[in-house]
């Protein structure tokens, strides 16, 4: 889903950065964005949970809707909710390409995945909400792989933000990866509180 605001507003607005381009935007004002942004505003549990909820789904780069379902699918199953919501979002293609290092911010890996430059088991998928399941092979397609980004890819241009997740296998010169298992919470680098998450849709 994108968003109009720019991104490193909304980075001040939820006091969480974004994208790599955003670190020194929320270092030199840490603070909301507008006139009152510096005010001590009270702030009330609702507030607290409804941040939260906006975290997630903006690190993830999804719409309420597709949150709500996903929440609403981790209730229905076995084991914590909040921790099931984390590892749902995290099996999302466009997430994948993300953690794989295929691409730089989840908002070019979502543009990537829709503009079809990706495959799931040999099969062309432009779908950034195609949920992975372990063992599938997320791969670029041949056609695509000459191209800017994904030579900055199998270069290494990517791997800061952070070393390979445990439950991916990445082999960035051949521009693959799989998905070896379910996520764990503690291996996901998600900045959120997903029990307030939970609370804030059990209201």
């Amino acid at each position: 889903m994108n968003h109009p605001r720019p991104k490193a507003r909304l980075s001040r607005a939820l006091g969480i950065p974004l994208t790599r381009k955003c670190v020194r935007y929320l270092e030199r004002r840490p603070f909301p964005p507008g006139v009152h942004g510096r005010q001590r505003r009270k702030t009330s549990d609702y507030q607290v949970r409804l941040l939260e909820k906006q975290r997630l789904r903006h690190q993830y780069n999804v719409s309420e809707t597709q949150l709500r379902r996903a929440f609403d699918e981790a209730a229905r199953g076995a084991g914590k909710t909040g921790e099931s919501l984390v590892a749902l979002l995290e099996r999302r293609l466009d997430a994948v390409v993300h953690r794989a290092g295929l691409a730089r911010s989840i908002y070019q890996a979502r543009q990537l995945v829709a503009h079809g430059h990706f495959t799931v088991d040999g099969r062309k998928v432009d779908r950034p909400s195609y949920r992975l399941r372990p063992g599938q092979v997320v791969a670029v397609r041949e056609r695509s792989r000459a191209s800017a980004p994904f030579q900055l890819a199998a270069a290494g241009a990517n791997a800061a933000e952070g070393p390979a997740r445990p439950y991916l296998s990445v082999e960035l010169p051949e521009l693959r990866a799989t998905l070896l298992r379910e996520p764990a919470r503690h291996e996901v680098p998600v900045l959120c509180d997903e029990q307030l998450v939970v609370e804030f849709y059990s209201r």
